[in-house]
C-alpha cells in the first residue's frame, strides 16, 4: 500500500490511544519518559493533522479524507466511517494543537502516577478527534461517550479538594445527555423508511428531514438537551464552574478548549442539519437561552472570587456568542460561530494554563491574595494581557472577528427578534471588558502581597514555550482568519442551503433530500462509490 493510500486520518484519531498504550508499557521507566513519550506523541499527532490539512480542498463543500469503512453491525447499517469536512476540520485541528499545550502545561504540575494522568490524556484525545470526524451516527456516539471516563479520571484523581464531587457531577450530567440523544438515535433510525434506514450521516442529512414535524421537535429536543448539556447553556452550566475549579490545568485546558465545543458542534452537525423543521420552531428558545447565558455569565463572573471560577463563568458567557451564531442560520454567523469555537479554546485555554502557573507557584486562585505581579513577573505580566484582550474580543487579536461575524449574523437573521438578540449580545462584549479588566487591575496592580515563599519566579522555559504557541495563534487569527473562513465557507453554505430547503414547502418534506447529502468518497480525490450494502 503506497503512502498516498494509508488511512492517515484514522492513523492521526488513534495514533494517542496508542500512545497511551505505549506509556502503560513503560510505566516503570519513570515520569520523565512518560512526559517526553507524551510530548513525542501529541506532536506527532498535531503534525499529522497538518498534513491532513494540507491536503483539504477548502472549495468544496463534501466529506473529504475519508478512509475506508469497516462494517460493524451489518443488521442496522452501522459502520466505522471517519471524514472531514470544512466545519469539523478546524476542531480536529485545534484538538490536536490544545492536546500538545496540554502535556506542557503539566509538565511540572503532575507529581503522582504521571503515567496514568498522561495515558489519561492521550485517550481523551483519540475520543475528541473521534468525535469531530465520525460521519456514522452510532460511531459519533460511541466517541462522544468515550471521553467520559479520561476526563472523569483527569478530574477525580489529580484535581483539588473537591475533585471527586466535581468528577461525579460532571460524569452525571454528562451521561444523562448521552443517554438522551442516544434514544433520539434509535428513535431516529426507526422513523425512516425501513429500506432506507442507515446511521450514515451523510445520508441522514438527505433523508433526515423528510420526517413528520412533530417528531422532528421531539427528536431536536432529545438530541438538543444532550448537547446543551454539554455547550453548556443556561441553565444547564451548573456542572462546568465545579468541574474547572477542581480540574487540574491541563484537564480545564482540554475541558474548556475542545469539550464545550462538542455540544455547539453537535447541535450544527445534527440538529440543524437533520431537523430543520423543529429549528425552525425551536430555534428563538435558544436564542433566548443564548443572550441570557452571555449576561448571566458575564455577571456572575464579574463576582467571583476565584480566577479560575470567573474564567469558568467567561465560558458560559462565550459560548453564548457561539450558539447565537449557529442559530442564526446564515452564512455569516455560522462561520462567526465556528471560528468563534477555536477562539474560544485558544482564549479561555490559554488563560486557563496561565492561572495554573501561579497557582503551582502561590497554591492560591484567590483575587485577593494577589497584587504588583506587573513588576514581579514582567513577561508573565504581559503574556496574560495580551490573551486578557483576546478574549474581550480586541481588534487584531483573535476574539474579535468571530465575536462580530455572530454579533453580525445574528442582527441580519430571520427571526423577528434577531435586532434585539444582537443588541443584547453585544452587551456580553462591554461585561466581558468589566470582569477581566478588574480581575487585572487587582492581580498585577496595586501594592504586592508578601508572601512566606518570598517573590515569584516568571515564565519557565516550558511554559514559555506553551505561552508562545497560544499567543501566535491568537495573533494569526486575529489578524489574517481569512484561510479558516475561506475553507470553511463552502460547507456552511451547504448547512444554510440545506436548512433552508429542509424548512420549505410541504413537498420538499416529503420526500429524501438526497440531492443535498454531501458527498463522500473521495479518497485521493477520486470519486468512488458507495457500497450498496447500506441499503
Amino acid at each position: 500500500m503506497g503512502l498516498e493510500h494509508m488511512p492517515w486520518l484514522t492513523i492521526t484519531i488513534f495514533l494517542p490511544a496508542f500512545g497511551a498504550m505505549v506509556l502503560v508499557m513503560l510505566r516503570s521507566a519513570g515520569d520523565r519518559t512518560a512526559r517526553i513519550a507524551s510530548l513525542i506523541f501529541t506532536l506527532l499527532t498535531a503534525v499529522l493533522s497538518v498534513g491532513l490539512a494540507v491536503g483539504f480542498n477548502g472549495a468544496s463543500p463534501d466529506f473529504q479524507l475519508e478512509d475506508p469503512k469497516l462494517q460493524w453491525a451489518p443488521g442496522l447499517n452501522v459502520y466505522y466511517h471517519v471524514a472531514l469536512d470544512g466545519i469539523s476540520l478546524w476542531l480536529f485541528l485545534l484538538t490536536t494543537f490544545l492536546s500538545v499545550i496540554a502535556v506542557l502545561g503539566s509538565w511540572t504540575s503532575i507529581t503522582k502516577r504521571t503515567t496514568t494522568f498522561f495515558a489519561c490524556l492521550m485517550l481523551l484525545e483519540t475520543a475528541m478527534l473521534g468525535v469531530f470526524s465520525a460521519i456514522d451516527l452510532v460511531l459519533f456516539y460511541v466517541f462522544w461517550e468515550a471521553m467520559l471516563v479520561p476526563m472523569y479520571l483527569i478530574i477525580g484523581v489529580w484535581g483539588g479538594e473537591r475533585r471527586l464531587y466535581a468528577a461525579i457531577k460532571f460524569f452525571l450530567y454528562t451521561l444523562v445527555g448521552g443517554v438522551l440523544m442516544l434514544a433520539g438515535i434509535v428513535m431516529l433510525y426507526y422513523a425512516l423508511p425501513e429500506g432506507q434506514r442507515t446511521m450514515s450521516i451523510p445520508k441522514l442529512l438527505g433523508l433526515a428531514p423528510s420526517i413528520g414535524g412533530s417528531l422532528q421537535i421531539t427528536l431536536f429536543i432529545l438530541f438538543g438537551l444532550g448537547f446543551a448539556i454539554k455547550v453548556p447553556m443556561f441553565p444547564f452550566h451548573t456542572w462546568l464552574p465545579d468541574a474547572h475549579v477542581e480540574a487540574p490545568t491541563s484537564g480545564s485546558v482540554i475541558l474548556a478548549g475542545v469539550l464545550l465545543k462538542m455540544g455547539a458542534y453537535g447541535f450544527l452537525r445534527l440538529c440543524v442539519g437533520f431537523f430543520p423543521v423543529a429549528t425552525e420552531m425551536l430555534g428563538p428558545v435558544l436564542m433566548w437561552l443564548s443572550v441570557i447565558g452571555i449576561i448571566y455569565g458575564g455577571a456572575a463572573a464579574m463576582w467571583q472570587k476565584d480566577m479560575k471560577r470567573l474564567i469558568a463563568y467567561s465560558s458560559v458567557s462565550h459560548l453564548g456568542f457561539v450558539m447565537l451564531g449557529v442559530f442564526a442560520l446564515n452564512s455569516i454567523g455560522i462561520q462567526g460561530a465556528v471560528l468563534q469555537m477555536v477562539n474560544h479554546g485558544l482564549s479561555t485555554g490559554a488563560l486557563f494554563l496561565l492561572v495554573g502557573m501561579i497557582y503551582e507557584r502561590r497554591h492560591t486562585r484567590m483575587i485577593e491574595d494577589y497584587g504588583g505581579l506587573w513588576d514581579e513577573v514582567p513577561v508573565y505580566s504581559r503574556i496574560f494581557l495580551v490573551v486578557a484582550l483576546s478574549s474581550i474580543g480586541l481588534p487584531g487579536l483573535n476574539g474579535f472577528v468571530g465575536e462580530l461575524l455572530t454579533l453580525m449574523g445574528t442582527f441580519d437573521s430571520g427571526w423577528i427578534q434577531g435586532q434585539l438578540w444582537a443588541i443584547l449580545g453585544a452587551l456580553g462584549v462591554i461585561i466581558a471588558a468589566c470582569y477581566l479588566l478588574w480581575m487585572y487591575k487587582r492581580v498585577f496592580y496595586g501594592e504586592p502581597k508578601p508572601h512566606k515563599d518570598g517573590p515569584m519566579a516568571d515564565v519557565r522555559p516550558i511554559e514559555a514555550t506553551a505561552a508562545v504557541m497560544l499567543l501566535a495563534a491568537i495573533v494569526w487569527l486575529g489578524v489574517y482568519p481569512a484561510p479558516v473562513l475561506r475553507s470553511m465557507k463552502p460547507a456552511v453554505n451547504m448547512v444554510v442551503k440545506r436548512f433552508e430547503t429542509g424548512r420549505g414547502s410541504d413537498a420538499a418534506r416529503l420526500q429524501p433530500l438526497t440531492a443535498l447529502a454531501p458527498k463522500v468518497g473521495t479518497l485521493g480525490g477520486i470519486d468512488t462509490p458507495e457500497e450498496d450494502d447500506e441499503q
